[in-house]
């Protein structure tokens, strides 16, 4: 290159340095409004990380380590991730894949004995992408590792054929556990610590922590009333929001697992979630990774986005539902936009209302959306019941859960969404053992959406 042109790239380099650390001051300083605010409003209670071009640029916690108020957050503490921790799971079958011990086609017999003629129809892809067919068998995560072993034992018949639809059923998760300890020689918690937290540098990362350590971040409500903790299948990674960073960056790099082993894990059945939650890939590029977890008022994000190149990892005690919502006010500001600072969710505030008491828990949400519109976030109303009405589906209030579904139908924007609560209202019937108007109601959400590959394979099963 000419002298020239050399000095005159370097000025162009620094000019390029030099804007963007000129206007990381303000980005920052509106973060921290946004965030001031998210958490005087009391939609966020948790640690947030932002980086950019591979660098963390803020940190911080906000609020309170339990609900009594006697101990202040800081972003050295655990958290429980919810649905997330299926990455590591996800992660350690690959990593079996790839050292030659397993294959994604072979059947779960193979590996695990006494359990039904299933067994030998279910292949380890199926359970790695949940389509295996494998029942919830419980209304909540409330079952031990011997009780949903002894509920596999006795499943004589799947709710599909595998790979036709998909369920996110945790006994995909459980067997996965199995499969990996049957494999390896070793628990799964020595296989995540020997394999992912050791290599990624995750040194404050602990599997299955107790929640009464002093550095776990204790779950509570909105009315900072302490939420007890339902989960007591074994394998749940608790993490500070550093160490996660750790793990999606390196797994993002290809250096846990190599780049056809992630591209199969992010492998999803249409309209539901992979083994990473949603991903987005352009010529064979991850263009973003996105993936939310919940358990027990905890919840956890995790969002990367390769064009613009940042990374938000978000952890909390006190459940909103307001993540998304502060992951999109923070790309605004790193873009240099205006931004919305998010209100109360409707759901969080009528879910246990209609819970306890149907009829005044809908006068409650009729209260608000005619008086509260400043207060409450209405920007998805139908979401918000729908959410709803799962909520009691899975405490078996099928009738009331209809209800809600019914209420959320004109409200739908999308046919995806209603063909969602189609779906769902299809589940409720069969669930109250009327596999005629299940039938109906798949195929209404089938005509509504014929991309509603759920309801398709749900269709072919009752047939």
């Amino acid at each position: 290159m000419e002298p020239g042109k050399s000095s005159l790239l370097s000025f162009y380099l620094l000019l390029i340095s030099v804007s963007l650390s000129a206007q990381t001051p303000l980005q920052l300083k509106n973060i921290d409004s946004l965030m001031q605010t998210a958490s005087g409003r009391g939609v966020f209670n948790g640690t947030l990380l932002v980086a950019k071009q591979d660098k963390i640029i803020y940190h911080k916690a906000w609020g309170y380590a339990n609900g009594s108020k006697t101990q202040l957050l800081n972003t050295k503490m655990l958290f429980d991730i919810g649905s997330i921790a299926k990455e590591f799971n996800g992660v350690s079958m690959m990593l079996l894949k790839e050292q030659g011990k397993i294959k994604l086609d072979d059947p779960v017999s193979r590996y695990l004995v006494g359990l039904p003629d299933w067994a030998a129809k279910v292949q380890i892809r199926h359970l790695i992408n949940y389509t295996s067919g494998l029942p919830n068998f419980k209304a909540q995560s409330d079952e031990t590792d011997n009780e949903l072993l002894d509920s596999l034992k006795g499943l004589k018949d799947l709710k599909f054929e595998p790979g036709t639809a998909y369920i996110y059923a945790h006994a995909n998760v459980y067997l996965q556990k199995r499969i990996i300890e049957k494999v390896s020689g070793l628990s799964y918690a020595a296989f995540v610590n020997k394999y992912i937290f050791r290599p990624c540098g995750m040194k404050h990362s602990v599997m299955d922590a107790e929640l009464n350590r002093a550095d776990v971040a204790k779950a509570f409500d909105n009315d900072f009333n302490a939420t007890p903790y339902l989960q007591v299948t074994t394998g749940a990674p608790r993490l500070t929001s550093a160490d996660l960073y750790q793990f999606i960056t390196k797994l993002e790099a290809f250096k846990i697992i190599s780049k056809e082993s992630f591209d199969e894990l992010a492998a999803n059945f249409p309209g539901g979630e992979s083994s990473l939650g949603t991903t987005s890939f352009k010529d064979g590029k991850l263009q973003w990774h996105r993936h939310q977890g919940s358990n027990s008022n905890y919840e956890a994000l995790i969002y990367t986005d390769h064009v613009q190149d940042v990374t938000i990892v978000m952890e909390t005690n006190n459940q909103n539902f307001k993540v998304d919502a502060i992951k999109g006010a923070i790309l605004a500001i790193l873009q240099d936009q205006p931004f919305k600072i998010p209100k109360k969710s409707v759901y969080l505030d009528i879910r246990d209302k209609v819970l306890k008491d149907m009829e005044q828990g809908l006068a409650f949400y009729r209260h608000i959306k005619a008086t509260g519109q400043e207060q409450y976030d209405f920007g998805f109303e139908a979401g918000d019941l729908i959410s709803t009405g799962k909520y009691l589906q899975r405490r078996n209030r099928f009738d009331d859960a209809i209800r809600l579904y019914a209420i959320a139908v004109p409200l739908c924007a999308r046919n995806t969404d209603l063909s969602y609560a189609y779906e769902l209202t299809a589940e409720c019937y069969l669930k109250k053992g009327d596999k005629l108007e299940a039938k109906d109601w798949y195929e209404k959400a089938l005509v509504t959406d014929a991309g509603n590959k759920n309801a398709k394979g749900m269709i072919m099963s009752l047939r």
